[in-house]
């Protein structure tokens, strides 16, 4: 035999379902002088999975790959480690690759010409010998290693194959059918194999959700790595002792009838001094019902139980319900014609609960039942469906299961059977007590009032019922498998269920926190949503509960997840229009949530259709002045002014606002909303010193009546700010974004779209200022989470993209610029037309690009026809139309029409003067261009004059270092050097260049020549 060291570190490559085969192979191999590698043995907690897998993969030593069904599986990621040893190898020979099989796997494609031995069915010495040889050839000496016959110690003889039976044992046949669950019995085995000493695990979790089957096929995959394995059923307690003493004689240490005591007392000396053993406690009720009887030693013991409590005697493995994949695995198993969609309906269906899928397939199979009718059954009569004949392995059905612990549960303690029965009409989500706690006066039924009085008398209800196994614990509160509701409803009469329905009801009324608005109560809201809507309010009468529902999806609106609230708005809308009629006051509100969420989704049109069709109503039903009629002209303004339609807007907001004033007052906050929206349309218009007068006073009002931190007032502070970045007032505007941006993120979240808008308005105020690095820096964040919270086509996020565009061209990245300009003017012209205010500035930003890269043709193009379209759209004066004039004068300077660009940069500048004041940063870049004209005409001496005013302004307003003072100082020395002043000039350009390198050598400013 071969120098087992030579061949270095051997690593066994294997499925998580045959962990019990890789632990054999390992502690043989390493009896043999091997040095082995187990991932799950030999792998620290913590270490990266694929850093050390990818480690032991890439090393050429020796990779065992024990093949089986579930290691050949294409879906695992053992195909992976196979195939990549397989490549390997091509490179280099010494890559060896020694495949064992371990179950009766077909091996065909690139496994059918390969040699592979069995270690399955195999005796002990055979196996061992098997994998000795396949590891390090054959034996020098052709003898046989003896096969003991006796028990020794496992330091001495190891453990044996997988699959074969210890000499004691009595646990039940093994579920063929048994499915998935490789993970949770992993854990179990890691755990059991964590201490010295006998270490008590204890499956737990809610019935039905296979905790004896998993103890059963720990036992039976497990059982090589065992001498003794013993189960016990523990539902009697009084039964213990017998079973325990029927061990003892099962191992010779104490005769039949032999008195439990004197039995029990041997077999605890047995078990001291043995190794090996497993006894499993099945369906323990309470931890003080086997304390007594827990073994000593080195061994293991297994307990399942419904409880979850289990300190100071074992550690608690939680056994939740399937992985979808598992549920779907086993019904695809049973009913081979039942497709993949069909399966996943009826996991979903079921909750995933073992025994209730194992039913579900058995019923199926039997009855030949087509899976929609199976699910409406369900659906009418749960109880009776789930009442029928237990699977294999199941002691009974989960309908009797049910009702018998319920039963059992109502004799013990009433107020937990009334609790349950409450939380049979909840979801299936955990239960938040304070319901209970703070229910109103008369809801709740006698005893439980009394207890729920109490907050340790009710935690003590709580916890009678998980331990029952009718619940699981959690933090939040206690959580119902949806079938344990269903059937527990069933079991009830059609008064009983109407009582307890309106007893739910009033529970969930009375727990409302807010109107939905505020971010304080938005964790409690999360935790009502799924109870509020398993009441099903679209078809409830109760007016106070459709408020409920009202105020609930209005918090989902007001937190940004209009994603989630359009679908529940939708459905509202059209069961209560179908039950109340179009004009019933809860039907126009769900109107209000419909349309809302369209318009945060930005789809504008559908948003305006539902409001003018709200605004009819209201009018026609309330009058003019009232105020859900005036909520509605502003929610219809809201849409008008996002569809770029900013006259018709404003006018609707001045009349609305006039009447929000006279009706409700100045403070009133509706008012409020009313006169930061106006301030809005005014500032999209143009005009920005009105817009600044409203909204500085609103933010004002707001501060004093709301606070300085509540959402409404932080939108009137963005809004502020953006103002003063259009009055040219950037580092006001900046500190005020930066303020608002602080508030936001700790009050909203990173992700909520306010959030975003602030932090897209600041990374303009930073370009601006000229930090176009930090500028970048946060609209590419900006826009990346747009992408993902908002989508692709969402109006924000094609304005941060925008905004990352000019970003990219400031910084001289002409080519990503362009490329990013044109996807989203593209996207732009498709969501919002040729025609919006956010198309148009998208147009404009693209020509700028083409102008940057030398296609000053096609720049022109396209900036005439941008211009053409802003004067139709938004007028001659308007500042955006005034931008796309001064663009198209740059375009034909540079094809050199200097005199078309002159008499276009001369109309512009005094139109910006105007409208936007001498000092304003734009009214200074059309000084600055029409400076250019001037030169490039020849007219020197007009050409410095005007940039020697441009200049001392835009040092006084923007500061001296600012990129655009420095193109004017640029400009200026032009001037000088063609008037024949070269000191002068020279003198200007060498200060100019020292501070164009503050910003970076690389800097496309720090390049640019002197203007000719």
């Amino acid at each position: 035999m071969s120098d087992p060291s030579a061949s270095g570190t051997l690593f066994v490559s294997h499925a998580g379902r045959d962990r019990a085969w890789a632990e054999w192979v390992a502690w043989h191999l390493r009896a043999a002088g091997h040095t082995v590698e187990l991932d799950c043995v030999d792998w620290a907690a913590g270490d990266n999975f694929i850093e050390r897998m990818h480690a032991a993969l890439a090393r050429p030593n020796p990779l065992v790959a024990l093949l089986s069904t579930a290691y050949l599986d294409a879906s695992r990621y053992t195909s992976d480690e196979w195939t990549a040893r397989l490549a390997q190898r091509r490179r280099d020979p010494r890559a060896r690759l020694i495949p064992l099989r371990v179950d009766d796997v077909t091996l065909d494609g690139i496994w059918a010409p390969i040699v592979v031995p069995d270690l399955f069915g195999l005796s002990t010495a055979d196996a061992v010998t098997t994998l000795l040889t396949a590891v390090d050839g054959p034996p020098s000496s052709t003898a046989a290693p003896p096969y003991p016959h006796v028990v020794v110690p496992a330091t001495e003889a190891g453990p044996r194959p997988p699959g074969s039976l210890p000499p004691v044992w009595n646990v039940a046949r093994r579920n063929p059918a048994f499915t998935g669950r490789d993970a949770m019995l992993i854990t179990l085995r890691e755990k059991l194999q964590a201490g010295q000493h006998a270490v008590v695990q204890a499956l737990q979790g809610m019935g039905g959700v296979g905790k004896t089957q998993l103890a059963i096929e720990y036992a039976h995959r497990f059982a090589g790595e065992y001498e003794l394995v013993w189960w016990i059923a523990s539902e009697q307690p009084e039964l213990i002792g017998e079973q325990l003493a029927a061990l003892a004689a099962e191992c010779g240490i104490a005769p039949t009838g032999t008195d439990t005591p004197t039995a029990v007392h041997k077999l605890r000396g047995h078990l001291r001094q043995s190794l090996r053993w497993l006894i499993i406690f099945d369906n323990v009720e309470d931890r003080d019902a086997i304390t007594d009887w827990l073994p000593d030693g080195s061994g293991h013991v297994v307990v399942t139980s419904r409880s979850p409590v289990w300190a100071g005697v074992a550690q608690p493995v939680g056994v939740d319900v399937f992985a979808r994949s598992e549920s779907v695995a086993l019904l695809r198993t049973h009913l081979p014609h039942v497709s993949e969609a069909e399966a996943d309906q009826l996991a979903e269906a079921l909750g995933d609960l073992p025994l209730a899928v194992a039913q579900a397939a058995d019923l199926l199979a039997e009855t030949g039942m087509p899976v929609p009718d199976y699910l409406q059954t369900l659906d009418e009569h749960a109880a009776d469906l789930l009442g029928g004949r237990p699977p294999v392995g199941y002691p009974a059905p989960l309908g009797a299961a049910v009702r018998v612990a319920t039963e059992r549960l109502t004799r013990e303690d009433p107020a937990a059977g009334q609790l349950l029965t409450l939380c049979a009409f909840l979801a299936p989500e955990p239960v938040p007590l304070h319901l209970f706690r703070h229910a109103p006066d008369q809801t709740l039924p006698e005893p439980l009032a009394t207890t729920a009085r109490s907050g340790i008398a009710l935690d003590r209800t709580v916890g009678h019922i998980t331990r029952y196994g009718l619940a699981r614990p959690s933090g939040d509160g206690p959580i119902l498998h949806r079938l344990t509701q269903a059937i527990l409803k069933d079991t009830l009469t059609p008064e009983q269920r109407t009582t307890t329905r309106e007893q739910v009801d009033q529970l969930l009324i009375a727990a409302r926190p807010d109107d939905g608005t505020d971010p304080a109560h938005w964790p409690r809201w999360t935790r009502l949503m799924p109870h509020i809507l398993a009441a099903d309010p679209a078809t409830t009468t109760n007016t106070e509960l459709r408020y409920l529902i009202h105020s609930a999806i209005w918090h989902l609106l007001a937190r940004g997840d209009a994603r989630t609230a359009l679908p529940l708005a939708h459905h509202l809308h059209t069961e209560w229009t179908r039950r109340h009629g179009p004009d019933d006051d809860t039907t126009l509100f769900a109107s209000d949530l419909l349309a809302h969420a369209h318009r945060q989704l930005g789809q504008y049109q559908q948003a305006r259709a539902l409001d003018e069709d709200i605004l009819t109503r209201r009018r026609r039903i309330h009058g003019d002045d009232h105020p859900h009629t005036l909520n509605s002209a502003s929610n219809l303004a809201g849409d008008i002014r996002q569809l770029g339609e900013y006259e018709q807007a404003r006018a609707l907001d001045e009349d609305t606002l006039t009447r929000y004033r006279r009706v409700l007052g100045d403070d009133n906050f509706y008012t409020l909303s009313s006169a930061n929206n106006l301030a809005v349309d005014l500032s999209q218009l143009g005009q920005y010193e009105t817009a600044r007068a409203l909204i500085e006073d609103t933010l004002t009002r707001r501060r004093r009546v709301l606070g300085d931190d509540h959402p409404r007032t932080l939108s009137s502070a963005n809004n502020l700010a953006i103002n003063l970045r259009q009055l040219g007032q950037h580092e006001q505007a900046r500190a005020l974004d930066e303020d608002t941006l602080t508030r936001r993120r700790l009050l909203l979240g990173d992700d909520h779209p306010d959030t975003l808008s602030s932090a897209n308005n600041l990374a303009t105020n930073l370009r601006h200022l000229g930090q176009h690095e930090q500028a970048r820096a946060l609209d590419e964040d900006t826009l990346t989470r747009y992408r993902r919270v908002l989508g692709d086509d969402h109006p924000g996020t094609l304005g941060s993209a925008n905004n990352l565009a000019v970003d990219l061209r400031q910084l001289g990245q002409h080519e990503q610029a362009r490329a990013l300009n044109e996807d989203t003017l593209t996207r732009r012209r498709r969501v919002l037309g040729d025609d919006h205010p956010d198309t148009l500035s998208s147009a404009n930003n693209l020509a700028i690009n083409l102008r940057h890269l030398g296609q000053h043709e096609q720049a022109r193009a396209l900036n005439e026809d941008t211009l053409t379209r802003y004067r139709r759209v938004l007028g001659d004066d308007h500042p955006h139309t005034l931008s796309s004039a001064n663009n198209l004068a740059a375009d034909l300077r540079h094809l050199g029409q200097h005199e078309q660009a002159r008499a276009l940069n001369e109309d512009t500048l005094t139109r910006r003067r105007r409208v936007l004041g001498d000092d304003h940063p734009h009214t200074l870049s059309s000084a600055n261009n029409l400076a250019a004209d001037l030169r490039h005409l020849g007219q020197h001496e007009q050409a410095r004059a005007l940039n020697e005013d441009t200049l001392t302004r835009r040092r006084r307003v923007l500061g001296d270092d600012h990129p655009h003072t420095l193109n004017s100082a640029n400009n200026l020395a032009a001037d000088l050097r063609q008037l024949g002043q070269h000191e002068q000039a020279r003198a200007l350009n060498e200060d100019n260049l020292t501070r164009r390198r503050i910003q970076g050598d690389d800097h496309p400013d720090a390049r640019k020549p002197a203007a000719k």
